[in-house]
């Protein structure tokens, strides 16, 4: 049984879990875990689940692997906070707009979306 939080909020739509310090409302993602000593002066809240693309990079892995490139970069979020992830869609640009969304393998991943 691991003892790492969930990421995801079992709320309809799901939402990414941080939390939220309630003196100074600062931010931390993922949420600290029930067992964490810090947990105890923090909240866990969702998170927005539409936020902005502020960097990316793409990753070439080496051909001989077999793996496609793949982007990864930082999603400002209402918060505010600044979530690093692999990025997912057709129009990956600074300034995109990007939608959280469960990722099997990663837990979760961005989704570039029309504005």
């Amino acid at each position: 049984m691991s003892n790492a939080p969930s990421l995801w909020s079992t709320n309809q739509p799901s939402r990414l879990l941080a939390s939220r310090d309630p003196r100074s409302g600062a931010l931390r993602f993922p949420a600290y875990p029930a067992a964490s000593p810090l947990a105890a002066g923090c909240e866990t809240v969702e998170l927005e689940g539409r936020g902005q693309l502020y960097s990316f990079t793409v990753i070439h892995p080496n051909p001989k692997s077999g793996a496609q490139p793949f982007a990864l970069g930082y999603v400002d979020l209402p918060g505010p906070v600044r979530i690093f992830g692999r990025i997912q869609g057709a129009h990956v640009a600074i300034g995109a707009a990007c939608v959280a969304a469960p990722d099997a393998e990663f837990g979760y991943a961005f989704h570039t979306v029309s504005n």
